[in-house]
């Protein structure tokens, strides 16, 4: 093999690495009050079971791209029993910044007495504003009770921002 040769197959390895965006870790918490906006339809086939909707806000802790979490508003769908909740919705949260980002989410939870005792989910974020425009992100999350019937999480991730591979080039 060449010089030549062994320089170029350097320079497209350095120009690979620098174009390539890079996942950061990231985590955020925060607790959400019961929702502002919540309806039920029995499922009818047991006792206890239903379907429901659910919108409501939520108290954030953390921080992307430089960015601090202000707060979060969720929109969800649920399938409820009167021990076990499964949720799928879009949790919007908006930085300090103004930007937003959108996550879709799946939670499964343990309830007692109407109340979260605890559960896990995930999440990917499916859009967001300004800085936050075309990002990526995926993670995990756990929940527990909160107080006055909310719920309080915890969540660790993954994310790139779209600018940071723009910014690479």
């Amino acid at each position: 093999m060449t010089i030549p040769k062994i320089l170029c197959g350097c320079a497209f390895v350095a120009f690979t690495v620098a174009t390539t965006s890079a996942q950061t870790k990231n985590s955020i918490s925060g607790t959400c009050a019961k929702p502002d906006v919540e309806h039920s339809v029995p499922a009818g086939d047991q006792p206890g079971h239903a379907f429901m909707i659910a919108q409501g806000k939520c108290a954030t802790k953390g921080e992307l791209g430089g960015a601090m979490s202000k707060e979060g508003a969720f929109s969800e769908h649920r399938d409820a029993t009167a021990s076990h909740v499964k949720a799928w919705g879009v949790f919007v949260e908006t930085y300090d910044s103004g930007d937003k980002v959108m996550y879709n989410y799946q939670v499964s939870l343990a309830v007692k007495d109407g109340a979260v005792q605890s559960g896990k989910g995930t999440y990917q974020a499916s859009g967001g504003t300004g800085k936050m425009k075309g990002i990526k992100a995926t993670g995990t999350c756990k929940y527990s009770g909160g107080a006055d019937g909310g719920t309080s999480y915890s969540c660790t991730g993954d994310y790139t921002l779209a600018g940071a591979v723009k910014a690479a080039k």
